[in-house]
């Protein structure tokens, strides 16, 4: 049998950093990180509204088994993000709203599940945000071993311990520790100049105009007409 582990500690990026990442959302930090770290689009956002960001505590569980996300709890510190992902494709219902109990209980920000979740009225009642594959009433079994704080593949994104999670609306990114600062202050110069756009777009520029698109359409053959060309209808 493979060996299993329980990996107490993780490197974490620092707090300012962390928060400056919260604070710019997943769809821009993800164009500061160069389209890096994004998630798939089947691991979403089950509340409206809530923004996290945090490091990650990851888990490798059998599908179908919540064992090790409880054996997890225990190395979870204020912050972090929980990280749940399964050997197999997996879509049962392995987080409730004991879990969320437990995980608020270490100031725990969120959780993103490459699996299913239950009790969500519960989890929203509760202020928990989290971001999964499916919701699903079909109940778990504690009795597989797996492994915490290992590097884990979700929605088809590897993530490692200690990892910057960024979660919002837009969806879940990973960014490793060690970039998480050139990110943040890529991602602050976005939000500059994107305030600066919108000013000009809300004036009543042209998005053609303010990137100066109108050279490229010419030149990819798109032509301005004030009629289709008799035989085009």
């Amino acid at each position: 049998m493979a060996p299993h582990y329980v990996v107490r500690s993780v490197d974490r990026a620092g707090p300012q950093t962390i928060a400056a990442l919260r604070e710019a959302g997943v769809a821009t930090a993800h164009e500061a990180a160069g389209r890096t770290g994004l998630l798939g689009p089947a691991v979403r956002a089950r509340q409206s509204g809530a923004a996290i960001a945090g490091s990650a505590i990851t888990v490798s569980c059998h599908p179908g088994d919540n064992l090790m996300i409880h054996a997890a709890v225990e190395v979870c510190s204020p912050g972090d993000v929980l990280v749940v992902t399964t050997t197999s494709p997996s879509t049962d219902g392995m987080f409730g709203d004991l879990l969320a109990t437990s995980l608020m209980a270490r100031g725990v920000a969120g959780l993103v599940i490459d699996a299913g979740i239950r009790d969500l009225a519960t989890l929203r009642e509760m202020g928990f945000p989290v971001w999964s594959r499916a919701v699903h009433a079909q109940g778990t079994v504690k009795a597989s071993p797996g492994s915490v704080n290992v590097p884990v593949v979700a929605a088809g994104q590897i993530v490692r311990p200690g990892d910057i999670v960024v979660a919002d609306d837009d969806g879940v990114l990973a960014l490793p520790v060690a970039v998480g600062a050139t990110v943040a202050d890529a991602a602050a110069k976005r939000l500059d100049s994107e305030s600066a756009k919108r000013a000009k777009l809300a004036a009543g520029t042209l998005g053609v105009d303010l990137y100066n698109l109108r050279p490229l359409l010419a030149e990819l053959g798109v032509q301005y007409v004030d009629r289709l060309p008799d035989g085009m209808l």
